[in-house]
């Protein structure tokens, strides 16, 4: 997605090889979110890293963002083990139905 003249481009795409999310600035690897497939509905995201040059400038919310809209879509729930992913649900609770009901509490949510 570009903006106009001077605007970053921002891309998360999915890599399926690698079990995570990727979110790319300007074509260049900006962070990443793990994801372990527990079963074929349920996905634990368990790590989260952003290059400390890009920190500050919201590319980890996006890329969650992202990466939970990906997986709902396709009727996957969320194990958020990542405390990044899991401030992630706190701060956006109408999300938070990702994470199944027998699990939430252990998530605080």
């Amino acid at each position: 997605m570009t903006d106009g003249p001077g605007t970053e481009s921002i891309l998360v795409a999915e890599n399926l090889a690698a079990h995570r999310f990727e979110i790319s600035s300007d074509g260049r690897l900006a962070g990443f979110t793990r994801y372990s497939a527990v079963a074929p509905d349920l996905y634990e995201f368990f790590h989260t890293e952003i290059d400390p040059s890009v920190e500050g400038r919201g590319l980890g919310t996006q890329l969650i963002s992202a990466a939970v809209d990906s997986v709902a879509a396709r009727g996957i729930s969320v194990l958020p083990t990542c405390p990044f992913v899991r401030a992630y649900l706190h701060k956006h609770p109408e999300k938070a139905g990702l994470v199944p009901l027998a699990d939430r509490r252990r998530f605080g949510l």
